[in-house]
């Protein structure tokens, strides 16, 4: 997957905190900052088809 470069800014104290994970977990803050945007992403996300969800037929107990 190819990526695009993008600036963002940063609280400080946020910056501070994102560095220290990412050195604590071994991985560039780069990375993490990544994870951080693709689960804002999918949080947000709008989904166009309705779940298509199982039903069940029964009392319901």
């Amino acid at each position: 997957m190819s990526r695009k470069r993008t600036s963002v800014y940063v609280d400080p104290e946020d910056l501070a905190l994102i560095k220290d994970a990412a050195r604590r977990r071994g991985i560039p803050a780069a990375e993490l900052i990544r994870e951080g945007i693709h689960l804002a992403a999918m949080t947000n996300r709008v989904w166009d088809d309705a779940l298509d969800w199982p039903t069940f037929e029964g009392a319901g107990q």
